[in-house]
């Protein structure tokens, strides 16, 4: 890894703490100058001949001005977060006494950080690889149980020791084709084809199940999006409330109550859905609020992960729930159908996948809750095992797939050993990519931008 950040021979100062008043903040330097900067500020003790990992309790001083009574953690490199010497400054949480000590770190020599350059520097010095560190920022960005685990997963290295494992592989039987060029006069052939048919084919397959996982990846860390459509008085926005447990939607029996969408969030087994109750879709209204809430109902139904097609089970007809079915197939749009107000009678509409309910009456919503996580989540445990969550790792995953159908073809036409070692390396680049040990300057600079100031 020959990258170097700008400034890196910079000490840098950032809040690692979430901004905002606070009983304690924490404020970071790291940098080949942090001990003798905080020392500076620290008159209680030399620094510079205190241990590693200790802890020192006494005042930060500015000149002759005291700041705060403090608590310094030391971490001498490369034994720390960013594998840098780095001092955390543990202070008291106003925001004053803060801004305080770090413009006296920065008067003293230091810079401000930018955004994510203490992971940065983590992966630069090797503490780090490219999907630990970008998993750092999905785990401080976890909402539920489920981005949580897989963030964790993937910062010990569990998405990373699968592409080492594919990477030493291809790096293996690279080396043997490329032993074979130096005596390609002698015609001896050092790689056996047939072992490395069954490698092409093995890592092909497990390309496959990466590039499928993003779909189940995309939903842990983003959550699903389910929009509630139906007709007026089909039981929308009482269905919302009864799966939110609170009366967060108005519910009458008046057509055309609900004008504009309502949205709010619902865990279930730790996948995050967004809840969008909507207007009540009617072909006829003279109302103009009310089909405005209907066209912004349409476009919430066209741009959903998921559109939850409640109706009521008392009146519907079979014609008109296989032409609602008609049109959500012509737009390519994955649903799940809702009979409500089952107390009323249960019909049978020769389709199949239509789940019974009273919202009204709190029958069927615990199977609902259900139908929707089962729906989206499609496999056990996702936690430990691979899942793809970020769409530069998948862009770079496609690319793999391709290098390897293009030594799969290669194979199977015999090509020259030289063509095949090309083939290979291209492999071994894109999964470099994801890793970080292929990348430059420019796109590190873009990855670290998302991250928060003071991680």
């Amino acid at each position: 890894m020959n990258n170097k950040l700008s400034g890196w021979n910079d000490t840098i100062v950032a809040l690692a703490t979430a901004p905002g008043l606070a009983a304690i903040a924490v404020i970071r330097l790291s940098g080949p100058q942090a001990f003798s900067i905080a020392g500076k500020l620290f008159p209680s003790k030399n620094l510079l001949n205190q241990a590693s990992h200790t802890l020192h309790v006494g005042l930060l001083k500015n000149a002759e001005e005291a700041i705060d009574e403090v608590v310094l953690a030391l971490y001498r490199g490369p034994k720390s977060y960013t594998g840098e010497d780095t001092v955390e400054i543990n202070c008291h949480g106003s925001l004053y006494v803060q801004q305080q000590i770090i413009n006296a770190c920065v008067q003293q020599g230091a810079r401000l950080a930018r955004a994510g350059e203490f992971t940065q520097r983590a992966f630069i010095n090797g503490k780090l690889d490219l999907t630990q560190a970008e998993a750092v920022a999905d785990l401080i960005a976890a909402n539920t149980r489920a981005s949580q685990k897989t963030a964790l997963h993937n910062i010990r290295g569990g998405f990373s020791q699968q592409l080492a494992a594919m990477r030493e592989q291809l790096i293996q039987f690279a080396a043997l084709i490329e032993l074979e060029l130096d005596f390609a006069t002698e015609d001896v052939e050092f790689a056996d084809r047939t072992k490395f048919y069954a490698l092409i084919n093995a890592l092909q397959e497990k390309t496959a199940q990466l590039i499928h996982s993003f779909q189940l990846g995309n939903v842990i860390k983003n959550g699903v999006t389910v929009a509630i459509i139906g007709k007026p008085n089909a039981g929308k926005s009482t269905l919302l409330n009864r799966l939110l447990n609170e009366d967060r939607a108005i519910v009458s029996e008046i057509a055309g109550t609900t004008r504009d969408t309502i949205e709010e969030t619902l865990n279930i087994q730790g996948i995050l859905f967004r809840l969008i109750d909507t207007a009540g879709i009617r072909n006829h209204s003279t109302d103009t609020i009310e089909n405005i809430g209907i066209e912004r109902s349409r476009e919430k139904m066209k741009s959903a992960d998921l559109v939850l097609y409640i109706f009521d089970g008392s009146v519907e007809t079979p014609e008109n729930l296989q032409q609602q079915v008609k049109e959500f197939e012509l737009l390519d749009i994955k649903y799940l159908l809702v009979s409500n107000k089952a107390d009323l009678g249960i019909k049978d509409y020769g389709i199949d996948g239509v789940l019974s309910i009273s919202a009204k009456q709190d029958e069927g919503i615990v199977r609902l809750t259900k139908r929707l996580y089962d729906s989206v989540v499609q496999q056990g445990d996702h936690a430990d095992t691979g899942i793809v969550t970020n769409a530069r790792h998948l862009e770079a995953l496609v690319a793999i797939a391709r290098s390897l159908k293009d030594i799969g073809n290669g194979l199977d036409r015999q090509i020259s050993g030289d063509l095949l070692a090309a083939d290979i390396r291209q492999s071994l680049y894109y999964l470099g990519e994801i890793t970080g040990e292929v990348t430059n300057e420019d796109k590190l600079d873009y990855i670290f931008s998302k991250f928060c100031i003071g991680k």
